[in-house]
């Protein structure tokens, strides 16, 4: 029997003000992706997965993101083009336009959590038009066992309808695509889009603001595991820098992929009951255990299939962010629960596509407050319209786009947390070497891998200036030697063929770091403003 028959608990969604519907409650991923697949949603690949194609939306969409401005938000919130400001009588009234939509129709309902730790664990009802939706729900949020479900009483809500076009002159919304949280009403009001990162990315959100206001705990953006000595590391990153790849390691337990709290207990735990990486490039050679988690219940985003339901993972004609949600269990070496203790090791991934970042450096506290703050990567020729040769790319937090509080304030609790804890932090360039984007080669993952399993191995771990040299523009120190990486690797200046284009490569990069942070200073202490680059391009 399915879950849903196990469950057997009948709802209604009066209360939403959703009339007339028919409700599927909790269906199982077989019972969903079968819907999807006879709706004419989505198809079955080689492996058992679902490919769906999210229409017009294949990422999120940042201008599109509000917050409601209230009593609880008003004075808390970093206002601006990150957090949005949306009227409460407004919100409202798209609120009712939307469920209105949904009254009437087949929708999908599921109820599951947040948090593994249970002193932090959120109850989220999430609501869908579409039947993949809600499968996306189940893969990525926890899943509450039937006794739990026979008491569940839902703390937030997701109400998520892609096929509703809000009226920008009408709504207050800019186009006819919007993400918004209420969390007054502790409402995410989704609409205009089918892109399923918006679902897990809005209670993302949320958390970034009730788990430091209210809990103080720290979330993150980050990906985890944890070693067999209950050694936890973190991985920050920007999608695309690798954090999904490095911390899915086979002699290490995952913790999660993306998302992250740290408590005030000193211990680690996951937001999520899945993962979603991209796959891009995807192969079993380079990342065996995601690539084995694409089977049945997992769902691929926006990928080519061939006749035969083989996916090219090179195929970017739709987009380059092709994905796939699996539920976490899809991992054979997982920690269960999703926590852990004892973070000795932070690594902070950026994929430098000017060549001239260290590998693998190790930061002071105020370099690692710095660059938490300004969160670097950087765009490469095509991904973008009009990005014809790299681009810096600053994303506060390693997630601006999902931090409703200033960022000093998430790097105040991670200098605390790392003082407190004794974490060492690494900065960690997985894009290229030997020359910019275009002229060198990206760092290979074997190098990548061999440089972090040095640092959680004990390798790199001791600060001397006989081991490290301290680098001449960046000021981080940077190991002359490491297991299983050519020394001239761990050189960046060492890797290019002319001095003088190196200098002037790295000089132009320090110089967007400055103008990046300027926006912080106010915001941040002497000694963090001194974390960055001190050397000036002349």
């Amino acid at each position: 029997m399915g879950q849903a028959n196990q469950v057997k608990k009948i709802i209604s969604l009066d209360q939403y003000g959703i009339k007339n519907a028919k409700i599927h409650y909790q269906l199982t991923p077989e019972a969903l992706q079968a819907l999807a697949i006879e709706k004419g949603q989505g198809v079955e690949a080689s492996t058992g997965a679902l490919a769906v194609n999210t229409g017009e939306f294949t990422g999120r969409s940042p201008k599109d993101r509000f917050i409601v401005k209230d009593d609880v938000t008003k004075n808390r919130i970093w206002w601006g083009d990150v957090n949005i400001p949306f009227e409460p009588e407004k919100f409202d009234k798209l609120y009712n336009k939307v469920v209105d939509y949904l009254s009437g129709k087949e929708v999908f309902v599921r109820d599951s959590y947040a948090c593994a730790d249970e002193n932090y664990k959120l109850n989220i009802r999430v609501i869908n038009e579409y039947p993949w939706s809600n499968q996306f729900a189940y893969n990525m949020f926890l899943r509450p066992t039937e006794e739990e479900l026979g008491h569940f009483n839902p703390e937030w809500t997701i109400v998520n309808a892609p096929g509703f076009m809000a009226e920008p002159e009408v709504d207050g919304t800019r186009q006819h695509n919007f993400a918004i949280l209420d969390f007054t009403k502790k409402i995410a009001l989704i609409g205009g889009t089918g892109y399923t990162g918006e679902i897990k990315k809005g209670i993302f959100s949320a958390l970034n603001f009730i788990l430091p206001v209210f809990k103080e705990t720290m979330p993150m953006h980050c990906s985890a595991n944890v070693g067999k000595e209950g050694d936890t590391a973190v991985f920050f990153g920007l999608s695309g820098t690798g954090k999904t790849t490095l911390s899915t390691d086979p002699d290490r337990s995952l913790i999660g992929d993306d998302e992250h709290g740290w408590t005030k207990e000193n211990t680690i735990f996951n937001f999520e009951g899945g993962c979603y990486a991209k796959v891009i490039n995807l192969s079993r050679d380079l990342e065996p255990e995601i690539f084995d988690a694409i089977k049945k219940g997992a769902i691929l985003e926006n990928v080519i299939l061939d006749d035969q339901g083989v996916v090219d993972f090179k195929d970017t004609s739709i987009t380059q962010n092709t994905r796939v949600s699996y539920p976490i269990h899809h991992i054979e070496n997982i920690q269960v629960p999703s926590i852990g203790k004892n973070p000795k090791n932070i690594f902070f991934l950026t994929a430098d596509a000017f060549g001239v970042i260290p590998p693998i450096s190790k930061l002071t506290p105020s370099q690692a407050a710095y660059h938490f703050i300004s969160g670097y990567t950087a765009k490469v020729a095509g991904t973008e319209a009009g990005v014809v040769e790299p681009v810096p790319s600053f994303s506060a937090c390693f997630g601006a786009p999902f931090m409703p509080l200033h960022p000093a304030k998430y790097a105040e609790m991670l200098s605390q947390k790392m003082t407190d804890a004794g974490v060492n932090v690494w900065l960690v360039n997985t894009g290229w070497t030997g020359g910019p984007y275009g002229v060198g080669t990206r760092m290979k993952l074997k190098y990548t891998r061999a440089m972090i399993n040095a640092v959680l191995n004990g390798d790199l771990g001791l600060y001397n200036y006989d081991d490290y040299h301290i680098h001449s523009v960046f000021g981080v120190a940077q190991p002359r030697s490491c297991p299983g990486v050519p020394a001239e690797v761990l050189s960046p200046r060492a890797t290019w063929s002319d001095d003088e284009a190196y200098y002037t490569t790295a000089f132009k990069l320090t110089n967007a770091f400055r103008e990046n942070f300027k926006k912080f200073e106010a915001h941040c202490s002497e000694e963090i403003r001194r974390g960055g680059p001190q050397r000036y391009a002349f």
